[in-house]
């Protein structure tokens, strides 16, 4: 029988924890199955048979989403997922490695629904994604995972996010306390994001080396950012001045993602939104991504889905 070749990419985790020391982990799978596997990089590659490639591809997929919950995988739990399989038992585990984004302590960070799907591939293959939908559809969470995802992959060197901080363009002075003050209420949503994915400890590290940065959009002016990771979000209340000059920052090896929702635009009514502008004038340049979801894609209380079909069903355009 012909041999095959099956792949398995090591991202968003530590390839020690899957491998074990010194490669022990694969060794007792290939004590096991009729096939070679050969770890370089972050990359699996697993050689022979074709169902005993395809048994220990799956067991590997298992043993993967086994990390955050054990941080490291032993040659036991190796072992014991094996009995599993050969027991013909149903795997508690069955996400599919190449949906998985993230994983964390707080357990895996996937798309949940087609449409989340479908943005995670577009965002894969561009450097630059608007990601557009109402409110509850992941635009921002799944974008800061993918953000986070790629630092860890060393695919960047730094995360910038930011929105703009007050509806109708910045007017902080108004507001009562210091500039961080001022700001920190509009940007709660990223920091909360965040502290989902990272530890306390490891985020405060980052935070003050500035490996990741969260600050209002206007604080993006003059900068060149490269092999960065940016996240523009609300970006509905960006003017097309602010989305060309957020979209001038990019720098050589960097990735962009946009998030808004169109029908929660605060601008005053004469002001142009710069998130409707971009998609009209950069729908056709290639490297440029779109992906559009809906209330079906909301993954909020179940409630809330009904909630923004029951508005635009409508067609009441209050906020």
């Amino acid at each position: 029988m012909a041999e095959t070749r099956r792949e398995i990419l090591m991202r968003g985790f530590d390839p020690l924890a899957l491998l074990g020391v010194n490669d022990e982990n694969l060794k007792v799978l290939e004590d096991h199955f009729n096939a070679e596997i050969i770890a370089r990089g972050q990359s699996i590659k697993i050689v022979g048979d074709p169902i005993e490639v395809e048994r220990i591809h799956h067991i590997l997929n298992q043993l993967i989403q086994l990390i955050p919950k054990k941080e490291y995988i032993k040659p036991s739990d190796v072992k014991t997922v094996i009995n599993i399989e050969a027991d013909d038992s149903d795997s508690i585990f069955s996400v599919p490695e190449e949906s998985i984004i993230l994983f964390t302590p707080n357990g895996l960070i996937r798309p949940r629904t087609a449409g989340q799907a479908e943005y995670y591939r577009i965002a894969s293959e561009n450097d630059i994604t608007f990601a557009i939908g109402p409110a509850g559809t992941g635009k921002t969470y799944q974008a800061v995972a993918m953000a986070v995802a790629a630092l860890k992959n060393r695919e960047i060197r730094k995360i910038i996010l930011t929105r703009p901080a007050v509806e109708a363009g910045e007017n902080l002075g108004f507001l009562p306390g210091d500039m961080k003050e001022k700001i920190d209420p509009y940007l709660a949503p990223l920091y909360d994001a965040l502290k989902t994915m990272i530890s306390p400890e490891k985020l405060k590290v980052f935070f003050e080396q500035k490996i990741i940065e969260i600050v209002p959009l206007a604080y993006m002016r003059g900068r060149t950012l490269d092999s960065a990771f940016l996240i523009l979000d609300e970006a509905q209340n960006t003017t097309p001045l602010q989305m060309k000059m957020f979209l001038t920052r990019i720098g050589v090896n960097s990735k962009a993602i946009i998030t808004g929702d169109i029908t929660q635009i605060d601008l005053p009514s004469k002001q142009r939104s710069g998130l409707m502008d971009a998609v009209n004038i950069l729908k056709d340049i290639d490297g440029i991504g779109f992906t559009y979801l809906t209330e079906v894609d909301v993954v909020r209380h179940h409630l809330v889905k009904r909630i923004i079909k029951a508005y635009s069903d409508s067609g009441d355009d209050l906020e």
